[in-house]
């Protein structure tokens, strides 16, 4: 796997969806093919410029991105974490209620959502631990008319995400879902939510 440069493709999306469609095919297990959608969202959405635009960091604040799937655990009370990358170690296998925040909107409305400015949502709720991202989206993962998860990218600069960067993470969810299906995921993540309540990991580890 090449290292990731978030935004880096954003000009050229396709070849980079494909590429993730080849490999998430030949992946390991359901988890390792959602990483590849990941890792494929992260290169393919935002504005790599986003962070040199007046406001886009306030003072202490630094350009980062965040990017990992949101799925509906087994027993349907809850978000959890998987194929995350730029989360702090500590919130692997993370979850929280099904209806917080904005993922609990798309959730509940099965709908891709996009906050190109967090600012101006007051109700945006805080997950990653390390910081409050400024600029977020979110694309579920429907599979024969159920949700089962969502995808979602972030960024601590504002205004990184914009509605066509949206479009593309919608066709990533579309694929996600796919993938994890024929890789048998809810079996996986049957026991990967075993592991985790069973760990204690949960909202409760974040601010």
């Amino acid at each position: 796997m090449a290292k990731i440069v978030a935004s880096c493709l954003t000009d050229d999306p396709w070849d980079e969806v494909a590429r993730a469609a080849r490999a998430a095919a030949n992946a390991e297990d359901a988890e390792a093919a959602l990483c590849e959608v990941v890792h494929a969202a992260l290169r393919i959405t935002g504005d790599a410029t986003a962070h040199q635009h007046p406001g886009a960091l306030k003072p202490g604040e630094r350009h980062f991105h965040v990017s990992g799937v949101f799925m509906v655990s087994p027993d349907e009370t809850a978000h959890i974490l998987l194929a995350e990358w730029g989360f702090p170690p500590e919130q692997h296998r993370l979850y929280y209620p099904l209806d917080t925040g904005h993922p609990g909107w798309v959730w509940k409305n099965e709908q891709a959502l996009i906050l190109e400015n967090t600012d101006e949502h007051a109700d945006f709720k805080q997950i990653l631990k390390t910081a409050r991202m400024g600029s977020a989206i979110y694309a579920p993962m429907i599979w024969q008319n159920r949700f089962i998860g969502h995808l979602i990218c972030a960024a601590q600069a504002r205004n990184t995400y914009a509605p066509s960067d949206l479009v593309r993470l919608r066709v990533l969810s579309a694929l996600a879902a796919a993938v994890y299906m024929a890789k048998s995921g809810p079996d996986q993540l049957l026991q990967i939510w075993r592991e985790a309540t069973n760990a204690g990991i949960n909202e409760g580890d974040r601010p």
